[in-house]
């Protein structure tokens, strides 16, 4: 089904800290086609400073009491002009919304395990992921890494879809001290092998350590690569990817329509 582009209207902000929000959008049609893992290319209105829409992944997919899709949201962390923009929105303005974009995760179903590993602004992917994995009564862990505590967002979102949380962070001020990948290897450790379906988002140094810990436990791995995207729809070459598939030779794929989900083993990780 081919995206479509939407005068949205920022409906909330939540400002979770001094650098991260959540803004809900009112795309209901873009919501009612979103497959957990895919993108909206999105772009405050009346903005000169930039001609570029920005990629973000669909946090969420907000619905009213009847199940009925109303609005999405995008999890932001200011860091430029159009994150600063977005962070700063208020309700009632607007956002160009082009959506949904890309190839989305392949949800399991038990009595395969779900393990999804994010860090830092790399959760936004799994509120959608989550929610289709306990629609399917998957068994789900969700491996959260952040810089701090006070950079660990919606834990409670996670709890009450029955998702077990294991958290690490660089200061240790929450959860286990070092980088997630170090639970996630003694996790998989103990794991049959082709038993549990991993899912990854966060830096790509990151998305590269999941995969090859994977590897090396025998289990599946789907990655959701963050690239720099101009357009979002192949036209700009902005944001390809090398990647090998079985004895092919490596080559250079788009992120943005062959991904952003990839198959962690099949990315030539430089």
């Amino acid at each position: 089904m081919p995206p479509i582009d939407v005068d949205a209207t920022v409906i909330a902000n939540r400002r979770l800290s001094r650098d991260y929000n959540v803004l809900t959008l009112s795309a209901a049609e873009v919501g009612a086609r979103t497959r957990a893992g895919q993108f909206v290319m999105v772009r405050p209105a009346g903005m000169t400073e930039t001609l570029l829409r920005r990629p973000f992944s669909i946090f969420e997919v907000v619905r009213d009491g009847h199940g009925t899709p109303t609005a999405i949201t995008i999890l932001n962390k200011r860091a430029g002009r159009t994150t600063n923009r977005l962070y700063e929105a208020e309700p009632g303005e607007h956002i160009a919304c082009l959506g949904p974009l890309g190839r989305p995760f392949t949800p399991v179903a038990a009595p395969t395990e779900a393990v999804m590993v994010a860090g830092g602004v790399g959760l936004a992917p799994f509120a959608t992921l989550a929610e289709a994995l306990a629609g399917a009564g998957t068994p789900s862990t969700l491996f959260y890494g952040a810089r701090s505590g006070q950079e660990l967002f919606h834990l409670d979102f996670f709890e009450r879809l029955g998702v077990t949380l294991v958290l690490a962070t660089e200061d240790g001020s929450r959860g286990e001290r070092g980088r997630v990948t170090q639970p996630l290897d003694r996790a998989l450790a103990a794991r049959t092998r082709g038993s549990t379906m991993i899912y990854a988002c966060g830096p790509e140094p990151m998305l590269a350590a999941v995969a090859e810990v994977a590897g090396r436990h025998g289990q599946p791995c789907e990655v959701s690569v963050e690239r720099t995207m101009g357009c979002g729809l192949g036209g700009c070459y902005s944001c390809v990817i090398k990647v090998k598939h079985g004895a092919e030779p490596a080559h250079f794929v788009r992120s943005c329509i062959s991904g952003p989900v990839f198959d962690g083993a099949e990315i030539v990780w430089d």
